[in-house]
């Protein structure tokens, strides 16, 4: 029998604005990019293929958009805990992140709203510090 494992609940009312969420780094190894866009269904070669990325200008392979919104999610949801979820987001995708990489993420609470709402601003970077991916999220906490 497995023991249950007990996550603490933060509270809306608990939610303080600013606050800093813990960064989360996610080394991306070259099978990680090309397992998870199978995963996903998502067959564009420059996902698998790294002739085909190099034709088009890239050093290799790289991740693709839901890999990224997940780890955004992960981010969000990782920090607010199990009774929150992600009920808005927001991606702009500035740059790839390559096999070999690092995603860092970074994000902060910058507001609280009625409804249990808390919008947060989180960018995802490599580990070069070059942003890749800033992102919008609203959890709802629940009750």
């Amino acid at each position: 029998m497995t023991a249950h494992r007990r996550y603490p609940r933060l509270h809306w009312g608990q939610v303080v604005v600013p606050t800093e969420l813990p960064e989360v780094v996610d080394p991306i190894d070259y099978q990680r990019v090309v397992m998870n866009a199978g995963a996903t269904w998502d067959y564009f070669p420059a996902h698998y293929d790294p002739c085909y990325a190099e034709q088009h200008g890239h050093p290799t392979i790289f991740v693709n958009t839901m890999h990224i919104a997940g780890f955004v999610d992960r981010i969000a949801t990782g920090w607010a805990g199990p009774y929150s979820r992600v009920v808005r987001r927001k991606m702009t995708l500035l740059a790839p992140v390559y096999a070999g990489d690092s995603m860092v993420g970074r994000g902060s609470v910058v507001a609280k709203r009625d409804g249990r709402l808390v919008d947060l601003q989180i960018t995802v970077s490599n580990q070069r510090g070059e942003r890749c991916c800033p992102a919008e999220v609203t959890l709802e906490f629940s009750g």
